[in-house]
């Protein structure tokens, strides 16, 4: 007589690992996404009309969690604190789900099963199968408890991303925006008649005419911004530095860096601009130029 072939108990680890991988990449866009967000709000853009392919999501988090030693550092300690979360909500589920259980017996035990014992009433009966139901029959239903440590661990894990991927990306538009910032400096040439800021090659104190431009919104805007289009770091205190944000669906996107002393809650005013069929210059440079 053959023996029936015994199951393999080996590990599926091309399956574990699958969904490691699964798990990990589907992490790593939630973190790109809510950097990108959290950066691109922060100049008043919304990451959603940005048009970035999906697969630059994936890249973006690296950053966040390995950019550096401190960037390191944050992400071990919010691992930590990950875990203990978890371990503190799971503990406190357990102590309810054990007073629940042992609440909902002891009113069975005294309230219902004499009352049921009394009346044999297909009520009665059915008030008596509910009764019998032991708390050992609830603690056995592991898909439940399964399920429910999934959702808290998933849980504490997203939220620990959401606020790691929201402060780098808020901490790194603020650098941007200021002073020390990694984006380039730009001179933007284009046609006059596309355009109807900017200043004159030949003639930098004459304002472009108005005559065929209509404007609907906050004229004060506008205002602000004429006579100061062009890059100028004579006064240190106040310097007027215009970056390039972004290159984007037929989009440029200008802004003109924070001042020095600028406040907390401050934001830089950004430009977009269209390109259109006549073309234009774009000259990116690392540092303002020392021409005068």
């Amino acid at each position: 007589m053959t023996q029936a072939p015994q199951p393999n108990q080996e590990p599926n680890i091309l399956g574990k690992f699958a969904s490691v991988v699964g798990l990990l990449g589907i992490a790593l866009f939630f973190a790109g996404w809510i950097y990108r967000w959290s950066y691109f709000y922060f100049f008043q853009l919304e990451v959603t009309n940005l048009d970035f392919p999906a697969q630059s999501f994936l890249f973006v988090p690296l950053q966040i969690f390995l950019g550096d030693g401190w960037a390191i550092f944050r992400t071990v300690f919010a691992f930590l604190l990950a875990v203990i979360a978890i371990q503190l909500t799971l503990w406190l589920i357990w102590i309810i789900t054990e007073a629940f259980v042992n609440t909902f017996n002891q009113f069975l035990s005294t309230r219902v099963i004499p009352a049921t014992q009394r009346r044999r009433s297909w009520i009665a009966k059915q008030l008596n199968s509910l009764a019998t139901f032991s708390s050992a029959q609830l603690r056995s239903v592991e898909f439940l408890r399964s399920l429910v440590n999934e959702i808290v661990i998933v849980s504490w894990v997203l939220i620990f991303i959401f606020w790691l991927a929201r402060w780098q990306g808020i901490a790194d538009a603020r650098r941007d925006a200021g002073q020390n910032s990694t984006l380039p400096v730009v001179a933007l040439i284009t046609p006059e008649e596309k355009f109807a800021l900017g200043r004159k090659l030949d003639d930098v104190f004459a304002d472009p005419s108005l005559e065929k431009y209509r404007i609907i919104g906050d004229r004060g805007l506008f205002d602000d911004l004429r006579g100061k289009e062009d890059t100028d770091i004579s006064n240190p205190n106040q310097p007027r530095v215009w970056r390039i944000l972004l290159e984007r669906g037929g989009w440029i996107y200008l802004f003109q860096a924070l001042p020095p002393n600028a406040k907390a809650n401050e934001r830089p005013l950004v430009l977009a601009i269209q390109q259109g069929e006549k073309g234009h210059t774009v000259i990116r440079s690392p540092e303002v130029s020392n021409t005068k």
